[in-house]
């Protein structure tokens, strides 16, 4: 259900805009409302399951999971959505990783926990899909608020089967780190409104300023607090490894590119192709065959070739795709500019996500390997988000700038209905709305592409994994369960 829900709003983004009148760039934060708040408080949601007994924990989340997606479907203003999303994402922190340790303390060690890993793993990877699918099939034949609605009867045959089928675990002292939570999520937070405020406003305005600054104090007291506290909530340790370290930036750079990718190319193949929500759905499959391809040759053939050449050719082949799509305009079609870099770009990431989880935890005491991994998780989750707010700010000026180039040869050409129509809303009708929104897009994919640029760089001069330590490697990947 977590995973279906990163998936699924993607395609009814358009719908949404439609309804509530978000812009553009705003609709960004539909996204971003949600893994902020997850990604940021990712560990806090594991350290609380340990702490207070995980399926105690458990059941917290998936009922404030449920109760959001409630709240999200009867939105009736932009801020109640935004409110919402970000209430799933806290649910979601809470009971994603105590899912997985719940896991660990159900099954016993051996095949017969390795089974239940496979099974997760496996539901994981199709949740993904699924919400493709079911957002466009939701939105089509009902409604876009049904994307959000559609957790409510999951979330409470969840809550009811839970306490027959799992046992409570035993809880351990601890302390929760709320301080260094609170002020990674809204450093993070104030960083990606600094960025899609600038987009609209400008990087001149104060409103803008001031975010950059709030997030900057932020950020420093949150590694203020993180050195000196008893049980930090990221332990600074993990970042002491070169080969943890640069993992970290490349799942941060390769994520942001990931997230840029899906939000842009849902609102060209709806608003530009015009392709229905169902439609939508399924021309997103491919992209999720080349990811399951990628991890699967990826998982097979480490132990003969080690993480690196997976790392560099995914990267390698993520950022080709990237750049194939900084093609893209508003004569393209799916099959010839989309299909093609789509499928490469899905390819080079399911390359890296198995590798970047076994790297994450090389080197880590078997204690400590579900927080390297979680912290793995929350670097995709805030990486995603803050990498889709520098692509909106770079879409939001390349498509100012070109709408402000089009707006002459509207006029001389728009019906008195016409004019009048864009005096109140601002934005250009077809065709001239869509050159401006692929200008956007393409523009924004130049971007993207040098985040790549980061990860490849970092996975050729970073990185320095070797086949002997894959050992001990897939003993402390399955401590550490599978990513999510």
């Amino acid at each position: 259900m977590v995973v279906l829900d990163a998936t699924i709003v993607n395609i009814a983004l358009p719908h949404i805009q439609d309804a509530l009148s978000f812009s553009t760039t705003d609709l960004s934060w539909v996204l971003s409302a949600y893994t902020l708040t997850f990604g940021g408080l990712l560990l806090l949601g594991g350290r609380a399951g340990d702490i207070l007994g995980r399926r105690r924990v458990f059941l917290t989340g998936i009922l404030l999971f449920t109760l959001a997606s409630l709240l999200g479907g009867f939105a009736q203003e932009p801020w109640q959505l935004l409110a919402a999303r970000a209430l799933q994402g806290v649910g979601g922190a809470i009971a994603s990783p105590t899912s997985l340790a719940l896991i660990t303390t159900t099954f016993p060690e051996g095949p017969e926990r390795n089974r239940a890993f496979g099974v997760f793993a496996a539901v994981s990877a199709g949740g993904g899909a699924i919400g493709l699918l079911a957002g466009g099939m939701l939105t089509e034949w009902l409604d876009w608020r049904w994307v959000l609605f559609v957790n409510v009867p999951i979330g409470i045959l969840i809550a009811v089967l839970t306490p027959l089928y799992i046992s409570e675990s035993e809880r351990h002292p601890g302390r929760f780190d709320i301080a260094g939570a609170l002020t990674s999520t809204g450093g993070m937070a104030s960083l990606v409104y600094g960025f899609i405020r600038a987009s609209e406003e400008g990087w001149r305005d104060t409103l803008t300023l001031v975010s950059f600054g709030a997030a900057v104090v932020l950020l420093v007291a949150f590694a203020l607090i993180e050195s000196r506290a008893r049980e930090p909530i990221t332990p600074l340790r993990m970042f002491a490894d070169r080969n943890r370290s640069g993992t970290y930036v490349i799942m941060l750079s390769l994520a942001a590119a990931m997230f840029g990718m899906f939000f842009f190319i849902v609102l060209f193949v709806q608003n530009v192709l015009g392709y229905t929500p169902i439609q939508a759905g399924l021309a997103f499959l491919p992209v999720t065959v080349a990811i399951v391809t990628g991890a699967g040759l990826s998982q097979r053939f480490l132990p003969v070739l080690g993480p690196k050449p997976f790392m560099v050719t995914g990267s390698a082949l993520t950022g080709l795709g990237l750049a194939w799509l900084t093609l893209i305009d508003d004569g393209s079609s799916y099959v010839g500019g989309v299909l093609g870099p789509m499928v490469l770009f899905g390819f080079g990431m399911g390359l890296n996500f198995v590798t970047l989880t076994l790297t994450a935890v090389s080197g880590v005491a078997q204690h400590e390997a579900g927080a390297a991994s979680g912290l793995l998780n929350a670097t995709q989750q805030v990486g995603g988000s803050l990498g889709l707010s520098i692509l909106v700010t770079v879409f939001g000026t390349a498509g100012r700038n070109e709408a402000e180039r089009q707006v002459p040869a509207f006029m001389a050409q728009a019906t008195p209905e016409q004019q009048v129509e864009f005096a109140k809303t601002k934005e250009l009708p077809a065709p001239w709305g869509h050159e401006v929104l692929t200008e956007g897009i393409s523009t924004a994919f130049i971007a993207g592409v040098g985040m790549v640029a980061l990860a490849l760089l970092t996975a050729l001069l970073v990185i320095r994994v070797r086949k002997s330590d894959l050992a001990a490697l897939n003993g402390a990947a399955a401590d550490a369960g599978p990513m999510a």
